[in-house]
């Protein structure tokens, strides 16, 4: 006998008084940044024929991810800080999630990957052309775009199965999947629970996989003979790891552990953090700190 609600309403946005305008701007020129940048990383990968390599595959498929990931979020909490529209309609909450638990739940797969693809490199170099075919650079693309859309109907269907009775605010600045089940007026202990069991098996599994790989890497980098071979290596590897740090760091606090939906104010600023700021900050890790990407830049400006 519940009444289906017809929007909801993000007061996040209303508990920011007197920052409206300067978050707006804050906000507007981070996406700007992560736009620019990412399309510059995308240009240079197309340009120069010498990064036409695995590696740079999956970071020209990283950085247009990023792109999707940061536009589904930050264009429309802009707008919300500089023209006060807190409200949000049902349909367009369902969609946002979906697409934001899609991009989110990709970037993991495509770090995992991007791990293995450098643990080839370095400890299989002589077989590294053979095992990262082009056709196994597409499947792996493929595989994790499809396991994002596995978690987000998943996620999005459980969410939105909940009755809300009325309650309309979510505390959160987009619709997130633990903000939005606070707001339920259901039983969320089977959504938690869920929520918990398939983003945790997602984090911990991608995780794992880097680790194992970095690991395997650390090692075979010790026994390289020569100071200038584990210079290259680990220089080949280094914005990778940093990359990886920041993304897995804020997303383990955020769903990899109990009690996830219960804390808005820290999940808030954590989910600033990983939709806007590592998406800004991907295309300068990767290119002041790889000098393949760093020449390919400064032979394409002398052009």
């Amino acid at each position: 006998n519940h009444t289906r609600i017809s929007e909801f309403i993000l007061v996040w946005f209303k508990s920011q008084p007197g920052s409206q305008l300067l978050l707006s701007v804050l906000f507007s020129t981070m996406y700007i940044v992560t736009v620019v940048g990412n399309v510059c990383i995308i240009l240079i990968i197309r340009m120069d024929s010498n990064l036409h390599t695995p590696m740079y595959f999956f970071l020209e498929n990283l950085s247009t991810l990023d792109i999707c990931y940061s536009s589904v979020i930050t264009p429309r909490a802009t707008l919300a800080f500089l023209l006060g529209r807190r409200s949000i309609s049902y349909n367009g909450c369902v969609t946002q999630m979906f697409f934001f638990s899609l991009f989110g739940t990709t970037e993991a797969f495509f770090l995992a990957v991007m791990a293995y693809d450098r643990f080839t490199a370095i400890c299989n170099p002589l077989l590294y052309q053979v095992i990262m075919s082009r056709r196994l650079c597409l499947l792996m693309v493929m595989g994790s775009y499809l396991s994002g859309c596995i978690n987000c109907t998943i996620q999005t269907g459980f969410t939105f199965s909940l009755s809300f009775c009325g309650h309309r605010e979510i505390n959160h600045f987009f619709c997130e999947v633990a903000a939005v089940i606070r707001a339920s007026c259901s039983d969320t202990l089977v959504n938690e629970l869920i929520m918990l069991a398939v983003c945790g098996s997602i984090i911990v599994g991608t995780a794992l996989v880097v680790f194992i790989s970095y690991a395997y890497i650390i090692i075979t980098i010790i026994q390289m003979p020569s100071a200038e071979s584990r210079h290259k290596a680990f220089s080949t590897c280094s914005s990778h790891m940093v990359t990886i740090c920041l993304f897995f760091g804020t997303v383990f606090f955020m769903y990899a552990q109990p009690g996830a939906a219960s804390s808005p104010s820290k999940s808030s600023t954590i989910s600033v953090f990983y939709t806007i700021v590592i998406p800004m900050l991907n295309p300068f890790i990767y290119t002041l700190r790889n000098r393949e990407v760093k020449g390919s830049l400064k032979k394409q400006l002398k052009r």
